[in-house]
């Protein structure tokens, strides 16, 4: 097996994705908008992307600005965010991170990691993702799927998401960070799947370990 080439992968991955369905939150109408990928980022967490996109777009179509999604209120956005997993909490902290945007952020997202984890229920997947979709700076998001591909490719060997976000930090090429959760995701969602992925389609799959795969 050759050697995993790191540049190699991220190109060969470029050039694939282009022919699949992208995630909702690299959406150009979602990334342009700070406020919308943050809001957005906490309604996909244990969420599917599709249950995301139809949750987003309902809530959005009502408030887009965190003075509009205040007067709504949590009854309301749990209704419209509905059924995105733990709605009801969901709601709770996007009430929470409006008000605090509008009490000390001037009604406008932070464009630091730091910063936005003072925020009730922004960790660091949402932090980095916000960071690096809607502001173009470097961060490395970290999701199911980064962390199981890096792992599975035998690139990196970690055990946690926090784990593998840090040591990407020091392995991956920094020219690399904003667009590898992308890349990730959109592979790890239409062909490199959690269950049976699909390795017979796969243009790295010559210098990929597949660890952890026991069905392909």
């Amino acid at each position: 097996m050759p050697k995993f080439n790191i540049h190699l992968a991220v190109k060969l991955l470029d050039e694939a994705i282009r022919e699949m369905k992208i995630p909702y939150l690299s959406k150009p109408h979602v990334k342009c908008d700070p406020f919308r990928t943050l809001i957005a980022c906490i309604l996909s967490l244990r969420t599917k992307d599709k249950t995301t996109y139809a949750a987003s777009e309902r809530l959005f179509a009502h408030a887009d600005t965190p003075l509009l999604m205040l007067k709504l209120g949590e009854k309301k956005i749990a209704k419209l965010i509905y059924p995105v997993g733990f709605y009801n909490q969901k709601s709770k902290q996007i009430i929470n991170i409006c008000k605090t945007l509008l009490e000390k952020y001037d009604g406008k997202v932070p464009n630091k990691i730091d910063e936005l984890l003072k925020f009730n229920g922004v960790g660091r997947k949402t932090a980095n993702l916000v960071v690096t979709e809607a502001f173009n700076k470097p961060g490395i998001c970290v999701d199911t799927h980064v962390h199981r591909i890096s792992n599975r490719w035998g690139y990196i060997k970690t055990k946690t998401p926090d784990e593998t976000e840090l040591i990407l930090r020091k392995k991956l090429p920094e020219k690399y960070w904003i667009n590898f959760n992308r890349l990730l995701v959109t592979y790890g969602q239409n062909l490199c799947l959690p269950l049976s992925p699909k390795c017979s389609q796969c243009k790295i799959s010559s210098m990929c370990k597949k660890i952890g795969v026991k069905k392909k």
